[in-house]
């Protein structure tokens, strides 16, 4: 296992600083996951730990020591990429071993370790077949294998299941969920998903502009959000933003509420407006309404609902379950 320390992790490309002072401790056996919007950093930051970028400023350290002047090949890492970057004429068996082939392991240890991680991937019966006769998910568990047996202190994964299809996205993350558990391994992981992010992370770091807004459990970061970003960010649908003015409130800027805390009812409640849409996803309803008194409305209801485009109803949030945010856009309350 490896510990990860980031201490004012500072990234330039040029004149423009893609990273702005980066701290974070990442404990050992740990699964943190980077998530934040299409250039915030997080890809940057994950080859600065790896040591494919050199940072601008500040210190990485790995089991506590710096390691900024350290090769990629020393760190103690492994990383898996978006891209599975296999050998095409190597067989699964040899694209596994590769690596402690080329550092000089002997032939037993090698074969020891590929047959651990192997069978740990539910991979035996691929072992003598090449990458172009495999799945994605398939070829995506090879490199995943690929790191696995090189034991290194820390795991590094950069957006793996971007590239697979809904179906095997969730099975692959069951996958990686059930191997931190084995493993007790120290991984850090980036992605774009929010839904990756909160079933797969011990903490979840958002960052937005090369920028931590903040670190927490899912849980945490969904009951409380510690700004605007973060409070929109988090939960799909996207939580509902209205200025506290328009409603005559007091005392905060902003007021949010996320479409699952709200009810709807065709006869009374606090909001009265039409149906715009409605999404029937089975499990979920989804409704947007437009209101008189708050504006556009999303409201997620559970189960199957059969309202349609332009019924009346009255939305009405549950009270205990509103944000308030202040002019800075921080949580307050």
């Amino acid at each position: 296992m490896g510990s990860l320390t980031l201490e004012n992790i500072r990234k330039s490309f040029g004149a423009t600083e893609v990273l702005k002072g980066i701290d974070l401790e990442v404990k050992n056996g740990e699964f943190v996951i980077f998530v934040g919007p299409s250039g915030c950093g997080k890809s940057t930051l994950l080859r600065v730990v790896a040591g494919l970028e050199d940072a601008t400023d500040g210190q990485v350290l790995i089991d506590g020591q710096v390691v900024d002047n350290v090769p990629p090949a020393k760190r103690g890492i492994a990383m898996v990429f978006q891209s599975y970057a296999l050998y095409p004429h190597l067989t699964v068996r040899d694209n596994m071993g590769l690596g402690l082939k080329q550092a000089g392991h002997p032939r037993d240890e090698i074969r020891e370790r590929v047959a651990t991680a192997s069978a740990m991937l539910g991979l035996d019966d691929y072992l003598e077949r090449r990458p172009a006769e495999l799945s994605g998910g398939q070829r995506q568990r090879v490199a995943i294998g690929r790191a696995i047996v090189r034991n290194p202190k820390l795991f590094l994964f950069d957006e793996p299941l971007s590239n697979l299809d809904a179906a095997l996205r969730v099975n692959t993350r069951l996958e990686i969920a059930r191997l931190h558990r084995k493993l007790d391994a120290t991984m850090v992981y980036v992605t774009h998903d929010q839904v990756e992010a909160m079933t797969l992370a011990d903490r979840i770091v958002i960052l937005n502009g090369g920028r931590i807004e903040q670190v927490g459990t899912p849980m945490e970061l969904y009951n409380r959000p510690a700004n605007l970003f973060v409070a929109g960010f988090i939960g799909s649908p996207r939580m509902n933003f209205v200025e506290a003015e328009r409603l005559g409130q007091n005392g905060a800027k902003t007021l949010g509420v996320r479409p699952e805390h709200i009810t709807v009812d065709p006869e009374a409640g606090d909001w009265k407006g039409s149906v715009l849409h409605v999404e029937h996803l089975g499990a979920d309803t989804v409704l947007y309404l437009d209101t008189e008194q708050a504006g556009l409305v999303t409201a997620r209801l559970f189960g199957e609902h059969r309202f349609a485009p332009d019924d009346v109803l009255f939305a009405t949030p549950q009270a205990e379950r509103i944000y308030r945010f202040d002019a800075d856009g921080k949580a307050v309350g």
